[in-house]
């Protein structure tokens, strides 16, 4: 295994179906302009609850790291 640097980046997420599609929809998001993605971590929830009582809207902070290049 190589020495890598990383660098850190902190986005948010949202998604009406769920917590996990809200990841996947930052990790997404991120990938299209950032290289070398590597690792996230979610660090923040949050939910919008509807008039019916039900979750409507998610929103996840997540940290993303990736290496840098050389």
């Amino acid at each position: 295994m190589s020495n890598h640097t990383y660098k850190k980046i902190e986005i948010v997420g949202s998604s009406e179906i769920s917590s996990d599609n809200a990841v996947e929809n930052a990790l997404a998001k991120a990938s299209k302009s950032l290289k070398n993605l590597r690792w996230f971590e979610v660090v923040e929830n949050r939910g919008l609850i509807g008039d019916n009582g039900k979750i409507s809207y998610w929103q996840v902070t997540v940290k993303i790291g990736f290496t840098m290049e050389d």
